[in-house]
C-alpha cells in the first residue's frame, strides 16, 4: 500500500501529517480570506486524497478478479506445456471441460469489469445512466457544454463557412 502513503505533487505538509483531523468547515474568526483560501485548498486536497484512494481501491478489486479468472488458464496451460501432465491422461473430456471453464473464466473477467466499476465507482455509474437513460435527452444535454460554438456546428457547415472565408479572402488579395 506504498502508492496510499505518498504524498500527491504540490500538497502541502499539513495535510500530508493530519489530513484527517483538518475539518473542511474549520475556519479561524476574523483571520480573513487567506485562511478560506488555505482551507479550501485542504479540502481539495482531502478530496484528492479520497478519490486517489477509490481508485486505488477498484484497482486492487480489478487485478483482485483478473487473477482469480486468468490463474486456471494459467496453470492447466503450464501443467500440459511445462510438465506435459495431460499426454497420457485417458479421460480426455475431463480435460477439455477444464480447459474449457477456464476459458469461460477469462471472458467472465471482462464480464465483470463493468460490474465491479458500477459498485466501485459513482463516476462510471453515473456516465453509465446517462449513456443509456430512456428519457429522450441526446448526448450534447448531457455533457458539458463545449467552450467552442464552431465544435457545436456540423461539418459541413464548417466547411461552408471555410469556404465563404477563403473565397473572401481571395478577393480581398
Amino acid at each position: 500500500m506504498h502508492i496510499l502513503n505518498q504524498q500527491i505533487p504540490g500538497s502541502t505538509s499539513v495535510l500530508q501529517k493530519k489530513w484527517r483531523s483538518i475539518q473542511c468547515s474549520a475556519s479561524a474568526p476574523g483571520s480573513g480570506e487567506p485562511v478560506r483560501v488555505r482551507t479550501s485548498t485542504v479540502c481539495a486536497e482531502i478530496k484528492q486524497v479520497r478519490a486517489r484512494r477509490k481508485t486505488a481501491r477498484m484497482l486492487i478489486v480489478v487485478l483482485f478478479v483478473f487473477a482469480l479468472c486468468y490463474l486456471p488458464i494459467s496453470v492447466l496451460n503450464v501443467m500440459k506445456r511445462v510438465f506435459g501432465t495431460f499426454k497420457k491422461t485417458n479421460d480426455r473430456e475431463t480435460v477439455y471441460a477444464w480447459f474449457t471453464f477456464s476459458h469461460w473464466l477469462i471472458y467472465a473477467n471482462s464480464a465483470a469489469n463493468p460490474i465491479i466499476y458500477n459498485f466501485l465507482s459513482g463516476k462510471f455509474r453515473g456516465e453509465f445512466k446517462a449513456a443509456f437513460s430512456c428519457k429522450g435527452q441526446n448526448r450534447a444535454q448531457r455533457t458539458r457544454p463545449i467552450a467552442s460554438t464552431d465544435s457545436r456546428k456540423s461539418l459541413s457547415t464548417q466547411v461552408n463557412t471555410m469556404d465563404n472565408v477563403s473565397r473572401i479572402s481571395d478577393q480581398i488579395v
